[in-house]
């Protein structure tokens, strides 16, 4: 990866950002096989789209729009309500993984981004199985 870009920038920015979390969470709301986490969002996703969208800008490098609306994201706090095991961190790593090859993410930026997320995704189960 070219280090002097942040993520954020090889993302293509906002812009970038954007596409990928609306992949995300299209892919989400639409494919029966992520109904077991589409189950843990309200009805309709804007907000958890924009939610998701303004913390990764922030975590990959570019403008903190998460922080300077809620503070530290205290990610795991935030998910103790949600019933999160192996499935849903296995649902969520699996909607994104698809979001990147949606968004043609060059395979060594996905990679990247995907074993962060990794850790984070497998950090936030909170039960067993």
């Amino acid at each position: 990866m070219n280090p002097t870009l942040s993520p954020f920038e090889r993302f293509g920015g906002e812009s970038g950002v954007r596409e990928l979390v609306d992949a995300f969470y299209d892919r989400m709301d639409f494919e029966p096989e992520f109904a077991t986490i589409r189950e843990l969002h309200p009805t309709t996703l804007e907000e958890s789209r924009n939610k998701l969208y303004w913390f990764l800008c922030g975590w990959l490098g570019g403008p903190n729009l998460y922080v300077e609306r809620f503070g530290h994201p205290r990610l795991r706090a935030r998910h103790l309500p949600f019933s999160i095991g192996t499935l849903e961190r296995d649902q969520w790593m699996a909607c994104m993984k698809r979001a990147l090859t949606d968004c043609e993410t060059e395979e060594k930026l996905a990679q990247w981004l995907l074993q962060q997320l990794f850790g984070t995704a497998d950090w936030m189960r909170n039960r067993e199985g």
